[in-house]
């Protein structure tokens, strides 16, 4: 049995996860500059301890509607590839162990752009948390 730690955050109500190991921080207040003719799901950039970094809309990016306009997002700060980047999202959860036994592939049925995002499911006791290809979200930032 092989177990790695998430930590996890919701968007559009599902559960979400990125290795603990490839996250740096976790903001809740933060102030997003848009960038004029960026790519729709790079909701602009941050100032994080005097370094820019992007910005991702992870509800964009997923392919969820956009949330109320007066919902508050959270960031969370991640580093892929040598890349430092912010996933806004809806509500950070926790960290959590999840067991390679409790693994599942992504099904076939799933869209495309899911099946490159999201890695697969892990079956926690209460519901799925989908752990995500953070090489693959931070693409958007390279375009």
């Amino acid at each position: 049995m092989n177990e790695k730690q998430y930590c996890t955050f919701f968007v559009n109500d599902l559960l979400f996860g990125v290795e603990v190991m490839e996250v740096q921080e976790i903001m809740s207040h933060h102030r997003v500059e848009p960038v004029p003719l960026a790519p729709d799901t790079v909701a602009g950039l941050v100032n994080h301890r005097g370094q820019i970094v992007t910005a991702i809309d992870m509800r964009k990016r997923l392919g969820f509607p956009a949330a109320a306009s007066n919902a508050h997002s959270m960031m969370l700060i991640a580093h892929c590839r040598e890349e430092t980047f912010g996933l806004l999202v809806d509500k950070i959860g926790d960290v959590v162990s999840a067991s390679s036994d409790d693994f599942e592939v992504t099904p076939e049925n799933v869209t495309e752009n899911a099946k490159e995002l999201v890695e697969g499911a892990y079956k926690l006791p209460d519901r799925l948390l989908l752990p995500l290809r953070l090489e693959k979200i931070a693409e958007i930032v390279k375009q």
